[in-house]
């Protein structure tokens, strides 16, 4: 398969997933071209498949400038930076990577809440900057038994839920529609979640309806003792809010994974001790990004052998 091209839109920077790409197809860097668009259009009738990534995919402007196009193979479970509508209406396929990467993403959730009202980070500040010798660190905030409510009861919040009940901790959740299957407490809107929880947590997919679905009126709900953790996406929150409330105190501290203009992340959120920031690192570990990237050589080898897909979206 050396002579099907595929354009990777995502940066190169996953050296497993470049190196298993390049041996077994024609790969396009398209981060490493100076001119994009003449990049593209000098490659475009080569070029049958995408690979992207949570942050890169394929919009309809680009889709629309690959004639040969068949299929999108992202490296990521969240495919908000595809277009799926413009794929269906062309018969182009889409995949991307569930399931593999549940556990670490349901692990780090957990974790920011740790972090969070454990103040994990300023308690080894402490000790490093020698303070310790001066007097014992301050009394933080307990985690167990904790109510947590979910923001999307799918594949990882379903996982945080059940590592959460394992600290003792009431689940309650927010979802389109009620699960009967499960016996966590419903509320019909995100409001009503963030008034009836400790800790809210953002585990749905970014659509347009979930786009800053935490908003100034939830976390005025949550109040001055809750905690957001989010694991999701930048835009399911209202940033700018989010940082007002917390340098105002209206909401008692955060633990963020994503930002709405990464690798951006509000300044005024430097110097806040409750909260607990990452570099978007939820499935970010040696073995989860190689399951990754295995999920997608499948895919696209399924698909130019005419197999079924492993993990079809459209």
């Amino acid at each position: 398969m050396e002579s099907i091209g595929v354009l990777m839109t995502c940066p190169p920077i996953y050296p497993y997933l470049v190196e298993e790409l390049e041996k077994r197809f024609t790969l396009f860097k398209l981060q490493n071209a100076p001119d994009k668009t003449n990049f593209i259009n000098s490659n475009k009738n080569s070029i049958r498949a995408v690979v992207g990534s949570g942050g890169f995919g394929a919009d309809a402007e680009l889709i629309d400038q690959l004639p040969k196009l068949e299929i999108v193979s992202s490296y990521s479970v969240g495919l908000d930076k595809v277009d799926l509508a413009k794929c269906k209406e062309k018969g182009i396929r889409v995949t991307n990577t569930p399931d593999v990467l549940t556990d670490d993403v349901a692990d780090l959730a957990l974790g920011l809440m740790l972090a969070v009202l454990r103040r994990l980070c300023e308690s080894d500040r402490y000790v490093r900057s020698g303070k310790w010798k001066k007097g014992d660190y301050k009394l933080t905030t307990k985690f167990t038994g904790k109510t947590v409510g979910i923001i999307g009861l799918g594949r990882i919040g379903m996982a945080i839920a059940k590592r959460a009940e394992g600290f003792s901790c009431p689940i309650s959740y927010y979802s389109r529609t009620e699960k009967s299957e499960v016996k966590y407490k419903y509320y019909p809107s995100v409001v009503e979640l963030a008034a009836n929880c400790h800790i809210l947590v953002v585990a749905c997919a970014l659509t347009e309806e979930t786009r800053h679905i935490v908003n100034r009126e939830v976390m005025d709900a949550l109040g001055p003792k809750g905690v957001l953790i989010n694991i999701g996406r930048g835009l399911h929150v209202d940033e700018a809010e989010l940082v007002s409330a917390l340098v105002e105190g209206r909401l008692g501290g955060a633990g963020l994974d994503v930002f709405e203009n990464e690798p951006h992340v509000p300044e005024q959120l430097f110097g806040l001790e409750n909260v607990v920031l990452l570099p978007h690192v939820g499935s970010g570990t040696v073995e989860t990004r190689k399951e990754m990237a295995d999920l997608v050589i499948g895919n696209l080898e399924a698909h130019f052998m005419k197999k079924p897909l492993l993990t079809p979206v459209v």
